[in-house]
């Protein structure tokens, strides 16, 4: 069975992140993609110059009409953008019987901020419903307001603070350490699981969070327990990072290939 997948995010022009990453990820790892727009965005590889947010009814009225019509089998949820939007969403997946990775988006890599920071206090309404939420270092010491983690220790300490603000699972993204490999950790109960990747030195890793949560979310929607999905999520984007330098696209931080295996195959 191909899952079907809901992506409810913002839209990158550039095609690197939002909307346009989460489809193609979605479609790389074998699930069929549909999407809800919770804003527009006038963005590159550089920066963030201008953000339209869709109004929270057609947010809404997006949701119901895929809801009608087809079956859901996991849901991931990126860019909200603000309180009212926030609410809008929570009420629209009343009731659905299917795993939320909420991706919680604060800060694009250019450093423009994509969550008003009144509005970060709104997603308690939300992370009761996530099956995992993915924030990065920055996102969860933002989350918390509380310095960002510097190594392990401090990981799995904000890891669990996390957790008890009610989503089932924690994956806390360690890719800001100053370490040579990329450390991940998956809390979930009482267990943690180290997920380490390799460390790729490229330049181009815009859209890295959504494309993780996307993968994350269509592995669920396969079937797969919570930690194999991860593994899977992960080195599915450890690849479209490897294979990012392949892609020639702006001048700051390029995207990750998405695609890379289908190039694998088309060599002669």
């Amino acid at each position: 069975m191909i899952p079907n997948i809901l992506s409810i995010a913002g839209s990158d022009p550039s095609g690197g992140a939002g909307i346009q990453a989460d489809i193609k990820a979605i479609s790389a790892n074998g699930g069929y993609a549909m999407a809800a727009l919770t804003a527009l965005t006038a963005q590159n590889t550089c920066g963030v110059s201008a953000v339209d947010p869709v109004r929270p009814e057609m947010i809404r009225d997006q949701i119901a009409m895929i809801r009608q019509d087809i079956r859901i089998d996991a849901v991931k949820i990126g860019m909200l953008g603000s309180a009212p939007i926030i609410a809008a969403v929570a009420g629209a997946l009343e009731g659905l019987d299917a795993p939320i990775v909420l991706d919680p988006v604060m800060v694009a890599k250019s450093g423009d901020r994509l969550l008003a920071a009144e509005a970060v206090a709104a997603l308690g309404r939300l992370l009761p419903r996530a099956r995992v939420i993915t924030p990065n270092l920055p996102e969860a010491a933002d989350l918390l307001g509380r310095p960002e983690a510097t190594n392990r220790a401090e990981m799995e300490e904000q890891a669990r603070a996390l957790l008890a603000l009610g989503p089932q699972a924690v994956l806390l993204k360690g890719g800001h350490l100053a370490a040579e490999d990329c450390p991940d950790l998956l809390v979930e109960g009482e267990v943690c699981h180290w997920i380490t990747g390799p460390r790729h030195a490229t330049a181009n890793t815009h859209g890295t969070g959504c494309t993780l949560s996307s993968a994350l979310a269509c592995w669920l929607g396969h079937g797969l327990p919570l930690v194999q999905a991860v593994e899977r999520a992960k080195a599915y984007v450890a690849g479209a990072i490897a294979a990012a330098d392949q892609l020639q696209v702006g001048h700051g931080h390029g995207p990750t290939n998405h695609f890379f295996t289908l190039a694998e195959r088309a060599e002669p």
